[in-house]
């Protein structure tokens, strides 16, 4: 029996082919619909993992469950008396310190890593070439928070960050430019007015132009890594009071300030100058995302009573950030899967029309075969192997179509895109399962037709 049953099963498929074949042209524009719909899906999850996964390097670069604290160097909310021109005295900050990098440990001992950092504009110069670069005081953890691996050499060790020792680590791109054919470890190249001695070499971090622009993130393989220590030592030291931090104290001091619509613009230089904060940048990692709002509030009230109540600080949640970026990558999919999904919909709607068409052109044809001793059921597997052999072949090529528009995207827009074997598998599961859904109707009106009065149809 079971025999018998298969073998009219491959008999009616074996006519739905046959049926396909023969009318190529039509069953090719009734397969359009799947074809755009399906190539709109690929291409939909590639752009989206794509999304994603640059996603997921970003959150490398600014690190996980990360609380960035920054200082302000101009406060610019400043009240202004009845007096024109006149305007009260400023309260005195410490502004941002190793101190308080000290009161943070103190108070909040859970924290998993702290990375101060300070940032100086210099320049590297090695057998007569210079090159601008940036000078970086860090602390050990700051190469774990941001997970960067040496390519050569190591980190840091006790000595040299106590003693502020004349060492450094540089990047990949200051490697290849000074060192090209040579093992720079051991090596000393002059950083700024002092010789450092190479210790390390970073491994290479690609960090795309969307990053950078982005999240403010810089050319890390540009970058020259000292310990905090030597930069306080060596070559900056905000915090020390000097003639030139009582001078612009005085000056700020004065009680005139400029009247909005002037000219109020000023160099880099200027702005270092008025830079009274020993540290650039402050990072705190957390060992839980579920604490990062109650820690950034802790440490938000123990600044502001550091600073007298005066606010020269910003502390920013970049995983907060991250993930609104996230939910706006989402909102981009959802449209997307709507778009497919209306092109698959209409793909199904035209299947259904031009099988129901196809039923009315072939009643005679219906009719002979009922007559001669085909069962209904064999009708109607007959026109559901054709609806689901037009959508599955729509399917095949809709997935070449959306991989070679996943390829386009990629290589003319820049935007990175990657297709998994899991969207294939759903494209050529929505595509069968549009033709069987919208092959359905056809197959039983096929199948309810009269032999009689099929066989007198004109």
């Amino acid at each position: 029996m079971k025999k018998i049953f298969s073998a009219r099963v491959l008999a009616n498929l074996y006519i739905a082919i046959d049926a396909v074949i023969a009318n190529r042209i039509r069953s090719l524009l009734t397969a359009l619909g799947i074809i755009f719909g399906v190539a709109a899906v690929i291409a939909m999850l590639a752009i989206g993992n794509g999304a994603q996964q640059e996603i997921l390097n970003q959150i490398k670069l600014v690190g996980v469950n990360n609380i960035v604290i920054k200082p302000i160097i101009e406060q610019k909310e400043e009240k202004i008396s009845e007096k024109v021109g006149k305007k009260e005295q400023k309260k005195f900050s410490p502004g941002l310190t190793v101190r308080d990098v000290e009161s943070i440990k103190k108070i909040l001992p859970d924290l998993t890593q702290v990375s101060p950092e300070i940032i100086l504009d210099t320049y590297v110069i090695r057998n007569g070439f210079r090159r601008s670069a940036k000078l970086v005081g860090v602390e050990p953890a700051y190469f774990s928070i941001y997970d960067f691996k040496l390519s050569e050499g190591s980190v840091f060790n006790d000595e040299q960050l106590k003693f502020g020792a004349p060492v450094c680590i540089i990047g990949s791109a200051l490697k290849s430019r000074f060192f090209p054919t040579e093992n720079p470890i051991g090596k000393s190249m002059k950083v700024g007015t002092h010789w450092l001695t190479i210790v390390g070499v970073m491994s290479e971090r690609v960090v795309s132009q969307a990053s950078i622009s982005k999240l403010g993130i810089r050319d890390f393989n540009m970058d020259v890594y000292i310990p905090l220590q030597s930069v306080l030592v060596r070559y900056r030291n905000r915090d020390l009071i000097t003639a030139e931090a009582l001078r612009l104290a005085a000056q700020n001091s004065r009680g005139f300030v400029f009247i909005s619509g002037q000219n109020n613009a000023s160099s880099e230089n200027e702005a270092e100058k008025k830079n009274y904060h020993q540290l650039d940048r402050l990072v705190l990692q957390v060992d839980k995302t579920e604490k990062l709002q109650a820690t950034a509030e802790i440490i938000s009230r123990m600044l502001k009573r550091r600073h007298f109540d005066v606010v020269d600080y910003e502390i920013e949640i970049p995983e907060l950030l991250l993930k609104q970026q996230q939910r706006t990558n989402d909102i981009f999919n959802y449209v997307l899967f709507a778009i497919a999904g209306i092109s698959l919909l209409v793909g199904g709607i035209g299947i259904m029309n031009i099988m129901l068409a196809s039923v009315l052109e072939r009643i005679k044809e219906i009719g002979l075969r009922l007559a001669i001793g085909a069962q209904k059921s064999d009708v109607v597997q007959q026109f559901l192997f054709e609806a689901i052999m037009i959508s599955v072949s729509g399917g095949i090529l809709g997935v070449i179509l959306g991989a070679l528009l996943a390829y386009l995207v990629s290589s003319f827009a820049g935007i990175p895109t990657i297709i998994t074997f899991a969207s294939i598998v759903l494209s050529f599961g929505v595509a069968a399962s549009v033709g069987l859904i919208f092959g359905i109707a056809p197959a039983r009106r096929a199948a309810a037709q009269d032999p009689i009065s099929s066989l007198r149809y004109e």
